[in-house]
């Protein structure tokens, strides 16, 4: 059994990590720290909130205070951080949050994590901290290069990759200074249910059911490895239950596409369940599908963001050697399935553009 503080646990690939561990650890005490900003939905965590499957504190992980009684309170002796700003654009638009909550809230939880686990004697052995980053600390690869190791250089592109890149670095730095027990995961770019409508993915699952333009960046051709969010979140289960604690971990889903790909394939999936569906087409009468056209009419190439990388993909051979771990859901079935998946929950969908859904 673990004390598990979750941070970001009502985010994207936050969520799905809880709804994941309290089925298949059903008795961990599982303690959810999010601030609800608009990319935190709570309504996510409904049914296990309702159930007593989990204990919810709505705070900042840059709030020292909180964070402390979030560890004394609920004596937890296990962090899996998630909590952070994650949109390049927005990084671009005002870095300074990204540095705050980033770097400074990561820095905060390492603090509490020090308070908490270690006394004169040393340090508890039943204790994990670990932390979520991102493989855009790595920066970019050009077309033929290899993948990303554990050992590529730093290299970040963009405010939110480099905030991601000074969190990683407190993260390794406390387990050299304080012996903390820490572990780092690098993923690349998650998809799946319960992802916030700003990310490529649902964003144009979305755009495409409302008939709205398929904004896609430049020539398209950008190319990012896919992950499954449930396949990353066993990635970390893995990791929790192994000892490697001082090591860091790549996560890929060895699906690499260029986002134009990406926008095609999306229309095929949609045409076709719209096309074929009454139910659908009145459902989403804006939809190209609906009157027989393709959604594809609605890709709209725009002006790039400034410093767009080109290409990321990880090399995930220590995380597969380490602790067995490799991808179960293709990138064709796992897209089919999250397509399907926004298509039966157009509330929730709707709720968060509304921006009605953060409260319980």
């Amino acid at each position: 059994m673990r004390k598990l503080l979750v941070t970001g646990g009502a985010g994207f690939i936050g969520a799905n990590y809880v709804h994941r561990r309290a089925g298949s650890h059903p008795d961990d005490a599982i303690v959810v720290l999010d601030a609800l900003t608009y990319a935190g939905n709570r309504r996510s965590l409904h049914e296990l909130e309702t159930a007593g499957r989990l204990t919810f504190v709505q705070g900042d992980i840059a709030d020292a205070a909180c964070v402390r009684a979030c560890f004394e309170q609920h004596a937890i002796d296990t962090v899996v951080h998630f909590a952070a700003e994650s949109h390049v654009d927005r990084s671009i638009a005002d870095p300074g949050v990204f540095v705050r909550t980033n770097v400074v809230g990561t820095q905060v939880l390492l603090d509490a994590a020090v308070r908490a686990w270690h006394n004169d004697t040393g340090w508890r052995s039943d204790v994990r901290f670990h932390h979520v980053s991102t493989d855009e600390v790595y920066g970019s690869l050009i077309p033929d290069a290899d993948p990303f190791t554990e050992t590529t250089p730093y290299n970040p592109s963009s405010p939110y990759a480099a905030s991601k890149a000074g969190a990683d670095h407190l993260v390794r730095a406390y387990a050299h200074t304080y012996g903390l027990p820490a572990t780092i995961s690098n993923c690349s770019n998650n998809y799946g249910p319960l992802q916030f409508p700003e990310k490529l993915i649902p964003l144009f699952i979305v755009h495409a059911l409302l008939g709205r333009p398929l904004p896609v960046y430049g020539d398209g051709l950008q190319v990012r490895d896919w992950l499954h969010v449930f396949d990353h979140c066993d990635a970390i289960d893995r990791l929790l239950d192994a000892p490697v604690a001082g090591h860091t971990y790549n996560v890929g889903g060895r699906a690499e596409r260029t986002n134009l790909s990406i926008v095609e394939r999306l229309c095929e999936l949609i045409n076709a369940r719209v096309a074929t569906s009454g139910a659908l087409r009145e459902q989403f009468p804006d939809c190209p599908a609906s009157r027989g056209a393709s959604c594809l009419e609605l890709r709209t190439h725009v002006t790039d963001r400034p410093g767009h990388d080109r290409r990321y993909a990880i090399d995930a051979t220590r995380l597969m050697r380490d602790v067995g771990f490799t991808p179960q859901h293709s990138f064709e079935s796992g897209l089919s399935q999250t397509v399907d998946w926004y298509l039966a929950n157009e509330p929730w969908w709707r709720a968060v553009r509304d921006g009605t859904y953060r409260s319980s």
